[in-house]
């Protein structure tokens, strides 16, 4: 037993002073108390065993405190605050092997910056929400089919992932209001990932990114609508468009339309070829009323579209659940 207790004291000693603290483990001290075991009378070997046992357990914890303390030290303080250095590493590495902005990502904020350059403050979309801002602020009827689990989401507590960046709307509105009583106007875009409970293929998916637009004033009009999407859509696509529009049904607004623009000549588009861009018309009263807008003195317009239609368009992407799917061979493209 003293000698259990001298090779105790000698292995923990050399464990606290050693870089390698697991290999003392493996001291040939250690092995001989083992094989002390067969030599000794039958009735002390349990004994024996068991102080040797217990020593073995004591010097484990000793090496896994040490080796945790050479991690302390060795690991070297990262200031995750400090900006990205793209020179630093190999100079052989492609750019995606440095880490970039995903393509939805780059798009997004380009779409954000077209609408605050012509006077739109932006807003992030929240990603979990509730039935009032998804369905009951919009007009949306209490037997309206999107309100069903088939086509929304809900978690166990009745909170929506929304389907739409309009949950924001109504805080939008709200919060406005006292720019439209001072005599201003509200002008904002709210953007964001939506979930929609869809089957996936090459033009759905169940999670995806919306822009929405909201523009209220005394004297709003479909005129300045079309031109606004017109203005950004030209501005996007950096080139000169036709626009058409056609009837549509949503219940947050009256009257609702589908937007298109004539197939931009820089994606192969010919004379007549047209593009279903996204839906849009003038914000229902029932809206506005919901926010404590009289819907008697202001008027307003709304739109919203999906950002992954745009970026399709635009770099002639034929399947969307590229953007989901992590490939690096198509996120080069984008390097």
């Amino acid at each position: 037993m003293q000698n259990i207790e001298d090779v105790q004291k000698d292995l923990l000693t050399k464990i606290a002073a050693s870089d390698a603290p697991r290999e003392l483990l493996k001291t040939p001290e250690l092995k001989k108390l083992y094989g002390v075991i067969k030599d000794l009378p039958a009735e002390d070997r349990g004994a024996y065993g068991k102080n040797v046992n217990e020593l073995r357990v004591k010097l484990e914890a000793a090496v896994l405190s040490r080796e945790s303390e050479l991690e302390d030290v060795n690991v070297e303080a990262i200031d995750v605050t400090a900006p990205w250095d793209a020179n630093t590493g190999s100079l052989d590495l492609l750019p995606t092997e440095y880490g970039t902005q995903h393509p939805l990502t780059t798009e997004l904020a380009n779409v954000v910056d077209i609408f605050t350059r012509m006077g739109f403050e932006a807003f992030e979309s929240r990603q979990i929400d509730d039935d009032e801002h998804m369905f009951g602020t919009l007009n949306f009827p209490e037997n309206h089919p999107a309100r069903d689990g088939y086509d929304t989401f809900r978690t166990e507590e009745g909170f929506i992932p929304p389907a739409h960046t309009s949950t924001m709307q109504n805080r939008i509105l709200k919060d406005g209001k006292a720019k439209l009583e001072a005599g201003g106007q509200i002008a904002a875009v709210s953007y964001g990932r939506v979930f929609r409970n869809e089957d996936v293929d090459a033009t759905h998916e169940h999670t995806f990114y919306q822009c929405e637009g909201v523009f209220v004033s005394r004297d709003a009009t479909l005129g300045q609508m079309l031109g606004t999407l017109r203005s950004f859509f030209e501005t996007y696509y950096g080139q000169k468009l036709k626009i058409k529009t056609q009837p549509a049904y949503f219940p947050f607004v009256e009257p609702g339309l589908e937007f298109a623009i004539e197939k931009p000549a820089a994606l192969g588009g010919k004379s007549g070829e047209w593009l279903e861009m996204l839906g849009c018309g003038m914000i229902h009263p029932n809206v506005l009323s919901s926010a404590g807008i009289d819907p008697n003195e202001y008027r307003g317009f709304a739109w919203g579209g999906g950002i992954e239609r745009l970026v399709m368009l635009k770099y002639g992407i034929e399947d969307l659940r590229y953007f989901e799917s992590g490939k690096l061979q198509f996120l080069r493209k984008f390097a």
